[in-house]
């Protein structure tokens, strides 16, 4: 290390820079040993990256940092007793006790702190890159990873997508020699990450991430030139971890003289020997800056100390799950057209892409080609393609980039060209998505479109309603239209809604069911259910395609009186309208297309049991598609679903 032409202002700057989170981290281990933290990831022997890339970026700019980038919030100037109180649990960080350690963002600093499963977090730079791109930000999202996370798909998923769209994305790689415990010779093969960037057709480089002035002065160098010429660039920071991956598991995995020879290159300490060497500080400077740092983190921890533990409330924790937004009811035209499921779907989402100009789709083939159901066809003319994406083969990480998208105020729809395909972004959706507004108060204004469903013969990859996937999942709402005047206005309402929703469209009646649909713009109210038709004799539930085959078999047996409710939202689900029906009825019969054990049938049944017990004639009673995966020939799919079977259960029932 030797100094450049950075001036004595900078140097100094960089100094207490790199020295203050290096104070923070001995003082924590100090309280880690005392039992007043209950755990530390330290990144003592790696301060310089987080430094150096942070002071790189403007404050504007979004940074997207990992558990061992103190740094990274005490450069962007985080109260330090904010930090404390969120190690701490307490109301005055920035989960509200939800979250530990590093696991929040904030949008007044402009971070967006880490998730455990790692890989995502590099998806979430590219949506926020994108944002920059279209909204001509000219600014760089930098955001961190270590060395064992670039063997999650993710990683290649992120770095491929930013290439092909040349999204202004600082992929930092912290390359400190172990995942955990394993060496990097059992992570990769390649002598050097960077040399991966090859392969994206990406810009790459090698930083010695010891060196907080190396760091500093090549990626100003780099973002600057990013923010004229927006790309990825991917650079890799050799560095060294010099505690274990937590405290609770130490280092004796490591050989005493790989410890020794890093100790060496000590960020810190290098750099105070240097700018001692060369008179920019000295010794006296050293000790009043050290004072006034362990007096600054003295003050805020007695600050964080005092401050009361969180009080439990109900109200508030499940308010929390989801934004709260007053999402205005657009009645319906009286003028209408017949029209199929399908332009349903499509008219819902080209009048939402009107009403919201900040609103992007993605998906595979829906550009030019249309998608694969035509419903995007002609988008392209009418929006362009920096609205209508295509996306390579990579459901994880566009999920992730819409909810970085949502991270700067833009909106999303992510079409997965068959609802089987989720399972390959299913991650971002539950662990994402959902948590977002629980965690750290960030909405995640997200759709995910899913084309579902059997009876069209084609499959256990094509064919499956895997809405229980989801329904489960606090945070997410998951919607499931039967009919196109409920199609178009659901779907507009879902976008027009912060929270992420899960919007099932059942394959089978893209091209097969008709209805008068209002033309323009209108919504119709999530969380709501319809009643179809009303009777005495029994309450039959079901959505989706279930509902055409319940209308099918009681116009057959025009003798019985039942009340018909199509659900179209499961999450939320309309209770209300369900425990008032099986009231007045005394049964209820559930019918879904999904397979029985597991799916939301069986939570419906459960809370009719619990809220409607004393005024049941009979016990409720679930149908659905036999416990198999879906199978392709048409006799083995027919047996398959509930369809045929449902009559016979439905009059053996009513006899009870």
């Amino acid at each position: 290390m030797q100094l450049t032409s950075i001036d004595k202002e900078t140097l100094i700057d960089l100094y207490k820079s790199v020295l203050k989170p290096r104070m923070i981290e001995e003082k924590m281990l100090v309280l880690l040993r005392q039992g007043k933290i209950s755990k530390w990831f330290s990144g003592i022997g790696q301060e310089a990256i987080a430094i150096g890339v942070t002071k790189s970026l403007t404050k504007e700019e979004y940074i997207l940092p990992m558990h061992r980038n103190l740094g990274v919030f005490t450069t962007r100037k985080i109260p330090l007793y904010r930090l404390f109180t969120q190690w701490q649990g307490k109301m005055s960080g920035f989960t509200k006790g939800r979250d530990r350690s590093f696991h929040f963002g904030t949008q007044e600093y402009k971070i967006v702190g880490m998730i455990s499963h790692l890989g995502p977090q590099l998806g979430i730079a590219d949506g926020i890159a994108l944002a920059n791109l279209l909204e001509n930000k000219q600014q760089v999202c930098a955001v961190f990873t270590g060395e064992g996370a670039t063997s999650e798909g993710d990683f290649h998923e992120a770095l491929n997508v930013a290439s092909v769209w040349n999204l202004p994305v600082l992929f930092c790689i912290e390359n400190n020699g172990y995942g955990l415990s394993t060496p990097t010779l059992e992570q990769y093969k390649c002598e050097n990450l960077a040399d991966r960037g090859v392969g994206y057709g990406m810009e790459s480089h090698i930083i010695d991430g010891n060196n907080v002035i190396e760091v500093y002065e090549k990626i100003a160098a780099i973002t600057a030139d990013m923010r004229v010429n927006p790309r990825p660039v991917l650079i890799e920071f050799k560095t060294f971890r010099m505690r274990g991956h937590e405290e609770a598991s130490g280092t004796k995995y490591v050989p005493q003289e790989l410890m020794d020879e890093w100790a060496k290159k000590d960020p810190v300490t290098t750099f105070e020997d240097l700018l001692l060497k060369d008179a920019v500080i000295d010794e006296k400077f050293i000790q009043q800056t050290k004072e006034e740092f362990k007096k600054e983190i003295e003050d805020h921890l007695a600050r964080a100390f005092e401050e009361e533990t969180i009080q439990s409330n109900l109200e508030t924790e499940l308010v929390d799950v989801y934004h709260q937004s007053a999402n205005e009811l657009v009645l319906p035209s009286e003028n209408q057209s017949n029209i199929r499921f399908v332009d349903a779907i499509s008219q819902g989402l080209e009048e939402a892409m009107k009403k919201h100009e900040n609103l992007v789709i993605m998906g595979q083939d829906i550009a030019e080609y249309g998608g694969v159901f035509k419903i995007t066809e002609g988008f392209v003319e009418k929006f362009g393609k920096e609205r209508v994406r295509n996306t390579p083969i990579c459901e994880s990480i566009i999920v992730s980039a819409a909810y970085g998208l949502s991270v700067s105020g833009m909106k999303s729809v992510v079409e997965m060209q068959f609802a089987d395909f989720v399972s390959s972004g299913f991650n971002p959706i539950v662990n994402l998505l959902a948590k977002s507004h629980y965690r750290w108060n960030q909405k995640a204004d997200v759709v995910v479109r899913m084309p579902c469903g059997a009876g069209v013969g084609a499959g256990p990859f094509h064919s499956q309603t895997n809405e229980a996937w989801f329904t489960k999942t606090p945070g997410l709402k998951v919607v499931y239209p039967a009919f196109p005047q409920d199609a178009k206005g659901l779907l507009i309402a879902a976008i027009n809604d912060p929270n992420p929703v899960l919007f099932f469209e059942h394959k089978a009646l893209y091209r097969s069911v008709y209805q008068e649909v209002s033309q323009g713009y209108f919504t119709v109210e999530i969380g709501k259910a319809a009643v179809l038709e009303k009777g005495s004799d029994i309450s039959i539930i079901s959505y989706g395609s279930g509902v055409h085959w319940v209308l099918e078999t009681l116009k057959q047996y025009t003798d019985i009186q039942a009340d018909v409710i199509d659900l179209r939202t499961l999450q939320p689900l309309d209770t209300e309208t369900i425990f008032e029906s099986v009231r007045k009825t005394g049964k209820a019969i559930i019918l879904q297309e999904d397979s029985l054990f597991g799916g939301i049938a069986s939570d419906i049944s459960a809370l009719i049991t619990e809220n409607c017990f004393e005024y049941l004639d009979a016990p409720v009673k679930r149908v659905a598609s036999i416990e198999t995966p879906i199978p392709f020939q048409s006799d083995l799919e027919k047996q398959y679903l509930p369809k045929n079977r449902f009559e016979k259960e439905l009059l053996d029932f009513l006899k009870y």
